[in-house]
C-alpha cells in the first residue's frame, strides 16, 4: 500500500504535537543565550540600535548587563521549573525590543509603518519570538494546573 501525502502529514503533525513546544523552548533557549553571549562580549551586531535606543546609559555598562539578562532567559527557558518566571522575564524584554520602532522610526523604516529597514525586520520578527513564549506559556500552564489539581485532591 502506497502512502498518501495526508497519511504522512498526519504520522509527522503528531510528532510536532509531542514535540514541537520543547523544541520552541530549546530553539528560544539558545538565541537567547547565543545574542546575549554576543552583547556581553561586546560582539553583538544590535549593540549600536541598543546603544542609540537606551542612550542614557553607558552602553559598555548596559550592554553587557543586558546581554546577561537575555543569557539567564535562556537558561531559565531550559530549566522548566523557572519556565514561569522566566516567560514573564521574556515578554518584559520582548516589549522593550519594540522600543526604537518609535524612538528612532528613521533607523527602522523607509517608509513608516510599511517599509522596514533591515533593523525595523530584525525588530518585527521579534513577534514571532513573542508568539513562541505565549505557546510555552500555555503548554507549562497546563502541566501547572494539573499538578496544583493532584495536590488539592491528596490534600482532600
Amino acid at each position: 500500500m502506497k502512502p498518501t501525502f495526508n497519511f504522512i502529514y498526519f504520522r509527522f503533525s503528531k510528532k510536532m504535537e509531542k514535540h514541537g513546544v520543547n523544541m520552541m523552548r530549546i530553539s528560544l533557549a539558545i538565541i537567547y543565550a547565543w545574542f546575549g553571549a554576543l552583547k556581553i562580549f561586546g560582539m553583538s551586531p544590535a549593540g549600536d540600535l541598543v546603544e542609540q535606543t537606551v542612550y542614557w546609559f553607558k552602553p559598555e555598562i548596559f550592554i553587557p548587563i543586558l546581554g546577561i539578562c537575555e543569557v539567564i532567559i535562556g537558561l531559565g527557558l531550559l530549566i522548566k521549573r523557572f519556565i514561569p518566571y522566566t516567560i514573564i522575564l521574556l515578554l518584559m524584554h520582548m516589549a522593550v525590543t519594540f522600543f526604537p520602532v518609535f524612538i528612532l522610526k528613521t533607523v527602522c523604516f523607509d517608509a513608516f509603518p510599511y517599509c522596514p529597514t533591515l533593523v525595523g525586520q530584525y525588530i518585527i520578527k521579534n513577534l514571532i519570538l513573542i508568539s513562541g513564549a505565549l505557546i510555552i506559556a500555555g503548554k507549562y500552564n497546563e502541566k501547572y494546573y494539573a499538578e496544583m489539581n493532584s495536590k488539592l485532591i491528596i490534600k482532600n
